[in-house]
């Protein structure tokens, strides 16, 4: 039990190193709102040859430079949500979007057996007039011979798990890419299909790398291909990034030693003060990290920021570099838009798919249960500690 009087002294004890880090760290997030402010668009051509040298810095796309702003106005206002979801339907109506999402239960020490269970779940919306849809969760175990295999416990059996719900959760959205295949030869508008999260963030590892995160990559690079090749957009959607991208591409441009910050703000919290309207967003900027295209064979990705929201920070959505360059940003952007109308905020087909996937309490007990039945009729030796048996009668 946590006592609340308690908390409320042991933050009073530290007040004054909260408000120190506050202070620095405000100094800094004014400090690169200064330098992305500077982000002209007469010097654009100027500044993208310089960051094309930066092998780490994101790269505008030549939208910059033709749009005339960094910072791309939606525009766009209705007076009620019964008009922005009326402007919603329109952009969404007769266009199947889908999204997956997973959740995961390991029961830890307290259960003797090594095992976990996952549980992908997904959700695709025909926004057709028969009010078709097609909602559905797979559970998966995982066995102690995976979570324990002799080259994968080098790493942390934590990163296992979440490497497997990453998995099940691009494999559904690649069966959702098959069954959408040949859209366009059937004259359907765009399908587009959500990944909560990000795409590039496993691609991002350097040096020795894992057996693990070498499947990442594949995985992911699978699910690029494939969007590339049944034209059919994929968007990584990040509600909180902590990505830095725009910060070291304000660094780049402006080689100083005031630049070397000891606490650098993430993207998302400097842009607030430029993307000021819902629906306001950042040009495309290509993601780039050494090494990277040479791991992704051609499919280049990048990113922009969405303000999805009235007064939060924007987020971060991350995409195949094709959709730029076959001219469908704008339509992927306002499709994702608006999934935030219908969903206040939030891609309705997102947290539709977490609502589904979601594993509760209840969830636990009937997994505990199970277990135990199975190993008891296999004659395998499972038990629950009473450490958690007393947990589940006091609470």
């Amino acid at each position: 039990m946590l006592f609340p009087d308690l908390l409320n002294q042991e933050f009073a004890r530290q007040r004054e190193g909260f408000a120190e880090f506050d202070r620095e760290w405000r100094s800094d997030v004014d400090f690169y709102v200064r330098e992305l402010g500077r982000l002209d668009a007469g010097q654009a051509r100027a500044a993208r040859d310089l960051w094309a040298a930066a092998p780490d810095c994101a790269l505008p796309a030549d939208e910059w430079e033709r749009g005339g702003t960094f910072f791309a106005p939606f525009g766009v206002t209705w007076p009620t949500h019964e008009a922005a979801r009326r402007w919603a339907l329109t952009i969404l109506r007769d266009r199947v979007t889908c999204a997956a999402d997973g959740s995961q239960l390991n029961p830890g020490r307290e259960v003797s057996l090594p095992i976990a269970l996952l549980q992908v779940a997904w959700f695709e919306n025909h926004h057709n007039a028969a009010g078709d849809y097609h909602k559905g969760a797979k559970p998966c175990l995982i066995s102690p011979a995976e979570l324990l295999n002799p080259v994968e416990g080098r790493v942390n059996p934590d990163t296992v798990i979440s490497y497997r719900r990453f998995a099940l959760e691009v494999g559904a959205l690649c069966e959702f890419m098959e069954r959408r295949r040949g859209w366009r030869g059937r004259g359907e508008r765009p399908p587009l299909a959500f990944l909560d999260g990000s795409l590039t963030y496993m691609l991002s590892f350097g040096g020795t790398r894992t057996e693990v995160q070498e499947s990442y990559e594949q995985i992911t690079l699978r699910l690029l291909q494939l969007s590339r090749e049944t034209e059919i957009p994929v968007v990584g959607y990040i509600d909180q990034s902590y990505s830095r991208d725009l910060v070291k591409l304000a660094d780049t441009l402006r080689p100083t030693v005031e630049n070397s910050r000891e606490r650098y703000p993430f993207d998302a919290q400097l842009l607030s003060s430029f993307l000021k309207n819902w629906g306001d967003r950042t040009v495309f900027c290509h993601y780039r990290r050494a090494g990277l295209a040479e791991k992704l064979h051609g499919e280049g990705i990048g990113f922009t920021y969405l303000q999805t929201t009235a007064d939060g920070a924007p987020a971060r959505l991350e995409m195949p570099a094709w959709i730029y360059q076959a001219g469908l940003l704008n339509e992927v952007i306002d499709t994702v838009r608006a999934e935030c109308v219908v969903g206040l905020g939030y891609p309705y087909a997102i947290e539709t798919a977490d609502q589904a996937a979601v594993i509760t309490a209840r969830d636990r007990e009937i997994f505990l249960r199970a277990t135990q039945e199975f190993a008891t009729q296999g004659g395998l030796s499972f038990r629950v500690s009473r450490k958690l048996a007393s947990k589940a009668r006091r609470r």
